[in-house]
């Protein structure tokens, strides 16, 4: 499984995503500039250039027309995939940490950091999907979620329902319309929730926290329904389609890199079976932490990106998908 090494950034990553037909792969870091890559071969096929500061996070519509991405310069950028012309901006008073599209690619959710006397706020927008230039510069709604700011959030199945991970380690339900928690989970990681990754059916979700854990959640009621404890902080998880895998990236803080060696900073990209919440597999590679980790939605390949500012996309080898570590388990998604 030798990977193909993308460089294209001078920083660190911040997060990576494939499109919904996993042809594309769209990285972003904290030097500004968030690039697209062809997953099966690591040619780069574009940039999109426009942002003044680290940017945070980016999602691509279900149809790979539009791209929104968030940045620290305040912005929420809405991008034409195929021109990399920047259609529309939104502008805030603090940071943009987190953006997602729902499930039709009509509506994108952002997360405003809690700086300067803000508030953390989560904020819906409408997408004109006919006319990209012509965007409200209204929310649809907007609330501030009380007590611990949001980290991450995304849609789920039911109508206005979005999930949210928080510093303080809970998860939550929020209808967008009234702003209200409709549900929520306290004790779902007792650190900072530092990644959300929906199934392909939205029923469930993988969160990874700074408390060495991450755990799988029914989306509609939070029930913790597996976790995999590791020795590390974990920045990203991610789920395999069409196989019984979680991966799991993290790594020490970058600060104390140095003291330590590559084995002990576990800057390794983790295989956790499903189901038995046993390690089966580790892909070494990245010279720091893992930032992000992303999988083909075929399941064919995944992407990891560093601290070291290398993207590194692995083809799985047919023993991959041959290998059955516990036995005749199959499993569809």
């Amino acid at each position: 499984m030798r990977p193909i090494l993308l460089q294209g950034h001078e920083r660190s990553l911040t997060q990576i995503k494939f499109n919904a037909d996993g042809d594309l792969l769209f990285s972003c870091s904290k030097d500004n500039v968030i690039n697209v890559w062809f997953s099966h071969n690591g040619e780069r096929l574009g940039t999109y250039e426009g942002h003044n500061g680290a940017v945070w996070t980016v999602d691509v519509d279900p149809e790979s027309k539009f791209l929104v991405s968030g940045s620290a310069d305040n912005q929420l950028r809405l991008w034409q995939v195929a021109t990399g012309k920047c259609l529309y901006t939104w502008e805030f008073p603090t940071a943009v940490k987190r953006v997602a599209f729902n499930e039709e690619g009509t509506q994108v959710v952002c997360i405003t950091e809690q700086r300067m006397g803000h508030q953390c706020a989560i904020r819906v927008f409408d997408i004109n999907t006919e006319d990209g230039a012509k965007q409200s510069k209204e929310p649809r709604y907007m609330f501030n979620p009380i007590g611990s700011k949001a980290t991450v959030c995304a849609f789920t199945l039911q109508p206005n329902i979005i999930i949210t991970g928080h510093e303080s380690g809970k998860i939550a339900l929020f209808n967008v319309k009234s702003g209200e928690e409709i549900e929520n989970n306290e004790r779902a990681h007792s650190e900072v929730v530092t990644d959300l990754q929906l199934s392909k059916d939205r029923t469930y979700c993988i969160t990874s926290s700074k408390d060495k854990a991450a755990r799988i959640h029914d989306t509609k009621n939070l029930m913790v329904i597996k976790t995999f404890n590791t020795e590390t902080p974990l920045n990203s998880a991610a789920l395999a389609p069409n196989r019984p895998y979680v991966l799991l990236g993290g790594g020490q803080e970058a600060m104390s890199v140095t003291t330590t060696s590559l084995r002990q900073g576990k800057f390794e990209t983790r295989f956790w079976h499903k189901v038995f919440e046993e390690e089966v597999g580790r892909v070494k590679g990245h010279f720091g932490p893992i930032n992000t980790i992303a999988v083909h939605p075929a399941g064919t390949c995944y992407a990891s990106g560093g601290e070291d500012g290398f993207v590194r996309v692995h083809h799985f080898d047919d023993t991959y998908f041959k290998a059955k570590p516990y036995g005749d388990l199959e499993i569809f998604d």
